[in-house]
Order: structure tokens, then sequence, then C-alpha cells
């Protein structure tokens, strides 16, 4: 039964979209970090808005991959295989940015919130909680929650309790009253909402028809890419950096 469900393809390419992207904005940065150029990456709208695309699209892929998933029977064994994989992976990252950016380690960076989010999310999917408009109206609601929450802990709550949820042991919830120095940051609130919205378009008749179609030839050659992502995403930033350190050597 499951063997004449399509692939969708559509969203292995989207995936791969989101590396290529990613890709990119990381040689950015690698190069200002290098000091090749001059760009403001906490700060500048032009830089943050495309990290927040970039999370983005990876969360929206991820909500609409666990409804492939759940709905071809996917088993909890099978899910945990996945699940370790990618739960190492981030604690690998945060190994890593504690030897590059000591001051600004990843504590709860992309992969450690997939991590969590994709534990609840198929939780819920499982319970049978995300149909219908649920996953549309819970998303936009967590996404509303963040801002609102860290505006009210800033304001009204106790300066011990902001102070709890700043730090590094509450701060993956996402509300906090002022965002963390570490150079990757993303917490369930707002990021689970927005994987919950993949969730709503993979339910959603016409999404799930424009992701069943065949992808065109771009798409084709950017599919592989988002079947391997997550290798692709541990290996991309050492070769970076890596080529970056030996062009400058052999200057």
């Amino acid at each position: 039964m499951a063997a004449t469900q399509p692939r969708f393809d559509a969203i292995d390419a989207l995936r791969g979209a989101a590396m290529l992207w990613m890709t990119a904005y990381h040689f950015a940065f690698d190069l200002n970090h290098f000091g090749h150029i001059r760009q403001n990456f906490y700060e500048d709208p032009v830089w943050t808005w495309q990290r927040t695309g970039i999370v983005s699209l990876f969360l929206l892929c991820a909500g609409m991959g666990q409804v492939v998933a759940v709905q071809r029977g996917q088993s909890w064994p099978r899910f945990a295989r996945r699940w370790v994989q990618v739960a190492g992976c981030a604690a690998l990252v945060s190994l890593g940015s504690l030897w590059m950016f000591p001051r600004s380690w990843i504590s709860f960076g992309v992969l450690h919130g997939m991590a969590v989010m994709l534990v609840v999310t198929r939780w819920a999917l499982v319970r049978g909680w995300l149909r219908g408009a649920v996953p549309w109206l819970a998303g936009a609601a967590l996404i509303a929650a963040a801002p609102l929450l860290g505006a009210a802990l800033r304001t009204q709550a106790p300066a011990a309790m902001a102070a709890a949820f700043d730090s590094r042991w509450l701060n993956w919830l996402g509300v906090v009253t002022l965002k963390p120095p570490t150079e990757d940051w993303v917490p369930l609130l707002p990021w689970l909402g927005v994987m919950w919205l993949g969730v709503g378009l993979m339910q959603w008749p016409t999404g799930r028809g424009w992701l069943a179609r065949p992808p065109g030839a771009v798409g084709r050659a950017l599919a592989p890419l988002g079947r391997w992502s997550l290798s692709y995403y541990m290996l991309h930033q050492p070769v970076l950096i890596g080529a970056l350190m030996a062009w400058a050597a052999l200057r």
C-alpha cells in the first residue's frame, strides 16, 4: 500500500534549495569571520531575514516530511534511528562551536530545535491532534506567542524569573527578554509554529497536489541534495572553512 504513494520529490527539492541558500549564507559569514568582507550578520536585515528564510524553509520541509512519514506508517524505531542521528549531530555542532566561538557557542541551534520539534510534531500527528485547521491555527498561535510572552516577561515578570528564562537552561523555549549571545538559536517558540505550518501545508489538498507533481529539471537536480541534507549540513562548514584557510595560507 505504501509503495503506491507518491515520493514527493518536491519536498526533497525544496530542502535542497534551502541547503544551497544556507551554503551561500555561510560562505558569506565565513568570509566576514576571516576578515575578507565587513558585514553585520547579527543586525543587518539583509542577513537576518535571510537566516529567517533559510530556517523557515528547513522547518516547513520537516513538517511536511513528518506528515508523509506518519501517513506511510513509519514506525517509532525507524523514526528513532533518524532522530539519534539528528541529536548526535546537534551535539557535535555544540562541541565545534564551543571550540570556534567559546563565548557564543551553540547550545540550541537548528539541529537541537529540530530534534525536539520532530518528537513533539510526530507525537501530535500520531495522536491525531494536527488535523484540519489545527496545524494552521496552532502554528500561527505559537509564532505570535514568542514576542508576546517575551514582552510580558520583560515588563511584568520578576527579575529572577526573567534571568532564568534568559539563561541557557531555559532559553530553548523561546520566551526571553532578549536574544541570547549565540551563533545559532532556534527555540521552540516561534519555530515549532513554522514546522506545524508545514504540517498544514502537506495536509491541504491543494498544497499536497502541488508537492506531488514531478519536479522540473532544477528540482530533479536539487532533490538528491535534499535527501542527504544532514550529511551535507555537517560537512559544508568544515569544507568552506578549510578552503578559506587553505586559500589564506597559499596567498
